[in-house]
């Protein structure tokens, strides 16, 4: 039986799954970057062999032989490069996109995983940030192997002319390597520190933008930013700790480079002047001294960058390897199918019982905002079956027997806060590209104004969260969205409070007539709604207190007449 120290870290895990998946385009990169690296090495080893032979045979055929091999060398430094890096940056741009991919694909399903109250600000951050810097390892790893190969290359050239300059080249790089090793530690976790950081501002900043009118209402907006401006300079602190440490090891990287290549220059000077080599030997030497400074860089670079790339996959693990919620069941609902709560008891809930058959228009009248709330957290599944006590069933079928899809394509469920996208009415409304019933649903939101409004019509350009439109334009937009989904099942909660009185009276009518004969349910307490419902459930300190038509509810219930009336 394992144990939990024997099982694989999560981010491990990542980072194995992106180099399993590139092994290709790696070799393919590793061979080119390889073929690179020895060329640009094989650049100074072919100068000392020039001067070697020119001294003793000093003709133009030798001279241009040279030449030519310097043009072979320095046409494959090129090509190598270029064709090496384009397979390893499209293998790299590619891994980042699946990764942000299916981070996003779990942010968008909250229900599905217990994210440890990660918010959509921070899973922002891990899907872009974090994603590119773990493809990076793509890279990484060819160009770590190209690099010893041009050290490997170094030292062999070296060790030909006299041994002691390989294995100075040798214990040098070895030296390096284990000095920066522990440095890299370091960088490692104070940059996953300062991500942690960056993605709690910017999840900061995108409640403030949420919330940015309501928190001008009350004067809250100087406290909010103050509250942001405190989270900012945290993560402005950590990046400055980071870029210390980063400068720190750049720093010292370069100086013990330079070291080790002064070491290789002044020990071969010394053994050319002792006679033990020749001068095309040192020239040699010296050229490899100052060649090999850029793979020792790059070389003494991979381990930061590692480790940079598993902090950033320990980030994603957070998403990606967080336990289910609750583990979806196989079945679907049956198609047109009725909506039935039965004793829920969730947030102010108290047992809550109704059901809507198939086909029926129910409005249900909610005295408290927040249990209305609770109701389509319930509904919409963003709080999940195990979340609650009682049971929701659609089509029949249990919610905790129905995979979230499966519910989602049955049963939308339209939030009053419902989001507006940048793009265009129509990419709002049809997401997808299509929907049979779009010009049904513009008229009955009544839309057709500000689509008539603008020269472009539908294809008119709406701005992120609809910045360029009213709030009443942006609930009927919403609307419109909701009503052109045609599903089975549809919630609508609190459709039309943005909008006036005669436009809510029509919408009201559009509703009931576009949805006949499918099962509707609107969460309201707008008289004309209420009114063009079948019946109307009272929702009063979390169950059900009355039922009845609205006009029945209005002449015999004095309570619901002083909640409703306009």
């Amino acid at each position: 039986m394992r144990t939990d120290t024997q099982r694989p870290r999560p981010g491990a895990a990542i980072l194995r799954t992106a180099l399993r998946r590139n092994i290709g385009a790696m070799i393919a990169g590793t061979v080119l970057m390889g073929l690179y690296q020895a060329a640009e090495t094989a650049f100074p080893i072919a100068l000392g062999l020039i001067v070697e032979h020119t001294m003793q045979d000093r003709s133009l055929g030798s001279l241009g032989v040279s030449i030519g091999s310097l043009a072979v060398i320095i046409t494959t430094v090129s090509l190598s490069w270029r064709f090496g890096m384009r397979v390893l940056q499209k293998a790299n741009t590619t891994e980042a996109h699946r990764w942000r991919v299916q981070v996003a694909a779990c942010g968008l399903q909250p229900v599905a995983r217990d994210v440890d109250g990660l918010k959509s600000g921070e899973i922002l951050t891990i899907a872009t940030e974090d994603a590119d810097q773990t493809a990076d390892i793509i890279e990484v790893v060819p160009l770590l192997v190209s690099s010893l190969v041009a050290v490997v290359v170094a030292a062999v050239a070296l060790s030909l002319a006299d041994i002691r300059l390989g294995l100075l080249v040798i214990v040098g790089t070895v030296g390096i390597l284990s000095i920066l090793a522990v440095m890299s530690k370091r960088i490692g976790a104070s940059t996953q520190e300062q991500q942690a950081k960056v993605a709690r501002a910017g999840a900061k900043v995108a409640d403030l933008i949420i919330g940015l009118r309501p928190l001008h209402g009350f004067g809250g907006n100087h406290a909010a930013f103050g509250s942001y401006r405190r989270v900012s300079t945290d993560a402005k602190r950590q990046a400055i700790t980071v870029a210390r440490v980063n400068g720190a090891y750049a720093g010292t990287a370069l100086a013990l480079n330079s070291v080790l290549a002064a070491a290789v220059s002044l020990t071969a000077g010394w053994l050319a002047f002792g006679g033990q080599i020749s001068i095309g030997e040192l020239v040699m030497a010296v050229g490899l001294a100052q060649f090999i400074m850029e793979p020792l860089k790059m070389f003494s670079e991979m381990p930061k960058y590692v480790m940079i790339a598993r902090a950033s996959a320990e980030r994603m693990a957070l998403v990606l390897s967080a336990p289910p919620v609750t583990v979806p069941g196989p079945e679907r609902p049956a198609p047109g199918g009725d909506l039935e709560v039965d004793g829920v008891r969730h947030g102010t809930l108290r047992g809550l019982k109704f059901t809507v058959a198939a086909g029926e228009f129910v409005a249900i009248a909610p005295y408290q905002p927040r249990a209305a709330a609770d109701l389509v957290a319930v509904l919409a599944v963003n709080a999940a079956p195990p979340a609650y006590e009682g049971v929701v069933r659609l089509g029949g079928q249990e919610l905790a027997d129905l995979s979230v899809e499966a519910v989602r394509e049955h049963m939308l469920v339209n939030p009053y806060d419902a989001e507006i996208f940048g793009g265009t009415l129509r990419t709002n409304i049809a997401p997808s590209g299509s929907s049979r019933t779009l010009p049904e649903a513009v008229e009955a939101s009544m839309l057709t104004d500000v689509v008539a409004l603008h020269r472009d019509g539908l294809d008119y350009a709406v701005r992120d969260r609809g910045a360029n439109l009213s709030g009443g334009q942006r609930q009927r937009l919403s609307l419109a969205r909701a009503l052109a989904a045609d599903t089975d099942v549809l919630v609508l909660h609190n459709p039309t409070t943005a909008v006036d009185a005669v436009t809510e009276q029509l919408i009201a009518r559009n509703i009931a007539k576009l949805r006949r004969g499918r099962t509707t349910l609107v969460i309201t307490s707008s008289p004309a709604l209420l009114d063009a419902a079948d019946r109307v459930l009272v929702l009063d300190e979390g169950v059900i207190t009355a039922e009845d038509t609205h006009r029945n509810l209005l002449a015999g219930d004095e309570a619901y007449c002083l909640a409703v009336a306009r």
